[in-house]
């Protein structure tokens, strides 16, 4: 467990730092609108290597991301779901199986769909340029 507040200019130091102890390939981002899950992930997503453009997939529900290797990223937005069935729609388990990185926004919405074994990510907002982060 890692809980600390950080500024939001050092974004990419805390990504690089989350980047080496992720052992999960699920990885869920808590956190009310506007606390910068999709920011954490971009910088999250360039310490994996990722090649491509990180942008909020809410439409699209998931994008995926290559890697340097050749490997899929998946970011996932679930906020527009109005149930787990939704996710079955779009092939969410072979996503969550493939044992690609999955990096999940709003993954309450699709509890039922994950693994016991997942990482958590909790973003709390402190101030305007402040947020507490607790990695589990």
């Amino acid at each position: 467990l890692m809980i600390r507040e950080f500024k939001l200019k050092d974004i990419d130091a805390i990504a690089e730092e989350l980047s080496t102890r992720i052992c999960h390939p699920i990885v869920l981002f808590d956190g009310s609108m506007g606390m910068g899950k999709t920011t954490l992930i971009n910088a999250l997503c360039k310490q994996l290597d990722s090649i491509d453009p990180v942008s909020s997939p809410t439409f699209s529900l998931v994008n995926e991301y290559k890697t340097k290797e050749g490997k899929s990223i998946f970011h996932f937005d679930c906020y527009r779901l109005e149930s787990p069935e939704e996710a079955y729609d779009f092939g969410a388990e072979e996503y969550l199986d493939s044992g690609s990185t999955c990096l999940i926004e709003w993954a309450e919405r699709i509890h039922s769909l994950l693994p016991k074994e997942v990482h958590r990510i909790k973003l709390d907002y402190v101030d305007q340029n402040t947020r507490k982060i607790a990695f589990s």
